[in-house]
């Protein structure tokens, strides 16, 4: 973003929707500690909580006391990783962003999108897509008026 790096912490659940977006011009334990509160939060105490090597991450959930929660290995957060893949997409699209408030705007605005017209096409036959579909476009219609 304008030459600086910055980085965006995602909450992803079991099946692969994104719960929550953060982003931060840090990768510390501060950052971390902001995310996961934010997240607990809203989302509430999780049986598991996966991420990946970041030092930061065990040093935030020591201080909120769900250290034994963590869990880290090789594929664990594959999930997590292959839900920013859509994201990405639609960021090279739009030639990056200017300002961090944007972004964070428009990660919080895709994420709730595409959780909701990720239909999953390729697991099911046309009739049950095209009624999900169907059933996405009212619910999304009932949030637009």
């Amino acid at each position: 973003m304008n030459g600086e790096r910055h980085y965006m912490w995602r909450a992803v659940d079991h099946e692969g929707e994104v719960l929550e977006s953060y982003v931060t011009k840090k990768r510390d334990k501060s950052a971390a500690l902001a995310f996961l509160k934010k997240a607990l939060k809203r989302h509430g105490k999780a049986e598991t909580i996966v991420t990946d090597g970041l030092k930061s991450y065990p040093a935030a959930m020591k201080e909120l006391g769900n250290q034994d929660r963590r869990e880290m290995g090789r594929w664990l957060n594959n999930r997590a990783e292959n839900s920013h893949l859509p994201f990405r997409r639609r960021e090279r699209a739009m030639l990056r962003f200017r300002q961090m408030k944007s972004l964070q705007k428009f990660a919080s605005v895709h994420a709730s999108i595409h959780n909701l017209f990720n239909s999953e096409r390729h697991l099911v036959d046309r009739q049950t897509y095209k009624t999900r579909r169907s059933a996405a476009f009212a619910e999304w219609q009932n949030l637009a008026s």
